[in-house]
């Protein structure tokens, strides 16, 4: 079994989100991907959340129908810090036999050796590096003293390209806070959830 695994706060999910998911899941041939909503994420400790059961019932709408998409709420269940090595550990313990495979914005591959314990993530699962179409290939030396040169050689093998598109999570709340549209970037039914339980208007 290949699994994806993307983590985010997903404050909100949003198509972006869900596109590089889709773009992971085919062109790496993935059985799954499971979308992994952090409690605290530490370089957003800062920042207030929505609800942690707001953001899972967000990704559950936006996820519904899709058989090979899923919404693992282990990291929300342990509360605190959500290391990704520690997630990753957890579900190699209980999907032994599965293949991890980590998948990041290429932006985020910069950040991965400033994580908690780099080396260890990148040997539990391997990273998949997305980048938008257009752009340049990434520049994977931030990984080069983190995983063997054969290891190297398989993550650029598993790079992932998907069609531009220009959203954010940060957009979405600004423009619920400002009164504007966000139809169209993020599925009906989130939008509609947002103005149900009133989430983002007061930020």
């Amino acid at each position: 079994m290949r699994l994806g695994i993307f983590g985010g706060s997903f404050d909100p999910v949003h198509y972006g989100h869900l596109l590089l998911a889709e773009s992971c899941r085919e062109q790496c041939r993935l059985d799954q991907v499971w979308f992994v909503p952090a409690a605290i994420a530490p370089h957003k400790k800062d920042r207030k959340l929505a609800g942690d059961r707001h953001r899972v019932e967000m990704l559950k709408l936006a996820l519904a129908g899709h058989e090979a998409m899923l919404v693992c709420e282990l990291e929300i269940e342990r509360g605190g810090l959500s290391y990704t090595v520690d997630t990753l550990a957890e579900i190699a313990r209980t999907k032994p036999h599965a293949e991890l495979l980590l998948l990041m914005g290429a932006d985020s591959l910069h950040d991965l050796a400033t994580w908690h314990e780099p080396r260890r993530i990148c040997e539990l699962a391997l990273p998949v590096i997305v980048r938008r179409s257009g752009s340049r290939e990434p520049d994977l030396s931030a990984l080069a003293n983190l995983v063997s040169p054969e290891r190297l050689e398989e993550i650029r093998a598993h790079q992932v390209s998907m069609p531009l598109v220009d959203l954010s999570s940060t957009d979405i709340r600004d423009r619920v806070a400002k009164g504007q549209s966000i139809r169209y970037r993020t599925p009906r039914a989130v939008e509609k959830y947002i103005e149900t339980h009133g989430l983002y208007a007061g930020e």
